[in-house]
């Protein structure tokens, strides 16, 4: 599975869970395969960012980010999102309108022949068209 930030930050924060953001993490408790794209933990961190004062605090966001990094030792971080980001995504974002964040997750997904889990509309739409699978 390759999980993009927008999953991630639909498990983490409470008012964001949904069915296939919880599945998500349930299959990397279960052991399932999980990879992300090298700049997940930015987008997450970024995410997490904005949401405080308004709908987290800081301890509540210094709690979550705890909780995504004791998945560290569960989650694949691929190396080649940077290799690739001139070439194949980039290629990728403009065929489907993508921002070349989204991009990588849909090129990773593809590289790895991995289901695909997002909240993002565009992304899962570039991802049908693309023939990769979603969570």
């Amino acid at each position: 599975m390759v999980m993009d930030a927008s999953c991630g930050i639909g498990f983490l924060m409470p008012d964001e869970q949904d069915p296939a953001s919880l599945a998500a993490l349930n299959a990397i408790k279960a052991g399932v395969e999980t990879w992300v794209a090298a700049h997940w933990a930015v987008e997450v961190s970024n995410m997490l960012r904005h949401a405080e004062p308004k709908r987290i605090s800081a301890a509540q966001s210094a709690s979550l980010c705890a909780l995504a990094l004791a998945l560290e030792s569960q989650v694949h971080v691929d190396v080649e999102t940077y290799r690739r980001a001139f070439s194949e995504t980039l290629a990728l974002a403009k065929t489907h309108g993508l921002t070349v964040y989204d991009a990588a997750y849909l090129e990773l997904a593809m590289r790895k022949g991995a289901t695909l889990a997002t909240k993002d509309k565009d992304l899962a739409k570039a991802a049908k068209a693309s023939g990769v699978p979603l969570l």
